[in-house]
């Protein structure tokens, strides 16, 4: 019997649309990552691209847990000399809560050129409005 082997010839791909509206953001995160890697298919390859596209939308409704909201902070460089920013998440998710969702899974993903891939394959709204339609999404059930 031979071992499976998946390539980029023999995948395919559906496309998923979350509601992220009342889901705490690192279990939201860490099962789109899932999806986008391609893990809940039974032809995973860790080496190949085998996941599948994911619409996450009502962002603007995502939550923290405990007192994570306060005290997480969201920080970037800007490359000069004093720099550093920080953001605490309670103003990040209340004025650009999809960059909140879309750095939580990057961070989720793999950091070399196929983690960017897989990113590419991530789409994230604040409102419940979505561009996707004609790709007809399936809902994605979320456990909270």
């Amino acid at each position: 019997m031979k071992t499976y082997m998946a390539n980029e010839a023999t995948v395919e791909r559906k496309w998923y649309v979350v509601d992220a509206a009342g889901v705490p953001l690192g279990r939201l995160a860490s099962q789109v990552a899932a999806v986008l890697r391609g893990k809940h298919k039974p032809t995973f390859t860790p080496n190949v691209d085998t996941g599948d596209f994911v619409i996450v939308v009502n962002t603007d409704k995502v939550v923290l847990t405990g007192k994570k909201a306060e005290q997480k902070m969201y920080t970037y460089h800007t490359g000069y000399i004093g720099g550093l920013k920080q953001t605490p998440y309670s103003k990040m998710l209340a004025e650009k809560s999809d960059l909140a969702v879309y750095e939580a899974v990057k961070g989720m993903l793999p950091k070399n050129s196929l983690g960017k891939a897989m990113l590419k394959k991530l789409r994230v709204y604040k409102g419940a409005e979505h561009q996707q339609q004609a790709q007809q999404p399936v809902e994605l059930k979320i456990d909270k």
